[in-house]
């Protein structure tokens, strides 16, 4: 049976957010079984806790944001990336703004980070959701399928732009921490140079720079 997973002890990062560009404080702690991941806002007073859950989203603009009666923190995905990848179930998060810091734009400063504070295998198992049947949403010219598999976790994923550069590429992996490390979390954010001005003009990517995104 597998069991929950947490920090040995307090992981710490500094880095600055990539829309706001505003420097940001973040502290990874150990949580009890069954808390799952929790996202603490301690620039707020009184502070914040906002869960990891689908249903907190909010915006998915160009960053994933969760919410929280008013309170948001925003860009996540490399962080909870990095907790999937390693199989951690539960750690608080504690920010000192509305961004998770973007770092050098991929997961792998916190796949560091949590490694050196350790990682810790709690009594308590593990609880998954299985998937039945298939269950497709389809977005303009996106398509997003959840189908059973028997073997874990398996993601195939494909991206298509019209940018020579990128075009059409596919990727497929059965997802468990030793390939996470070697083949997944180093994956950085990009983007164009022709789209720079119009991300400052609507609020965004205020914090990007060559050593946070490949551009």
């Amino acid at each position: 049976m597998l069991k929950q997973r947490t920090l040995k002890s307090i992981a710490k990062t500094v880095g600055i957010g990539l829309h706001s560009g505003r420097k940001v404080e973040l502290s990874l702690r150990p949580a009890p079984p069954d808390t799952g991941i929790v996202f603490c806002r301690t620039d707020l007073n009184p502070p914040v806790e906002i869960p990891a859950s689908a249903m907190a989203i909010g915006d998915t603009r160009l960053a994933s944001v969760l919410q929280k009666d008013g309170a948001r923190v925003s860009t996540v995905e490399h962080l909870m990336s990095a907790c999937a990848g390693l199989g951690i179930d539960k750690p608080y998060v504690d920010v000192t703004a509305e961004e998770i810091p973007i770092m050098d734009g991929s997961a792998a400063p916190f796949v560091e980070a949590i490694e050196r504070a350790g990682i810790v295998q709690q009594a308590a198992p593990r609880r998954f959701i299985e998937i039945l049947k298939p269950v497709r949403v389809v977005q303009g010219d996106s398509v997003g399928e959840l189908r059973p598999y028997a073997g874990g976790f398996r993601a195939e994923l494909e991206i298509s732009f019209a940018n020579p550069l990128i075009g059409r590429q596919a990727y497929a992996f059965d997802l468990e921490p030793a390939s996470f490390r070697r083949d997944i979390c180093r994956a950085r954010t990009f983007g164009c140079v022709a789209d720079v001005n119009k991300l400052w003009s609507a609020g965004y990517a205020l914090g990007a720079s060559l050593e946070n995104s490949v551009v």
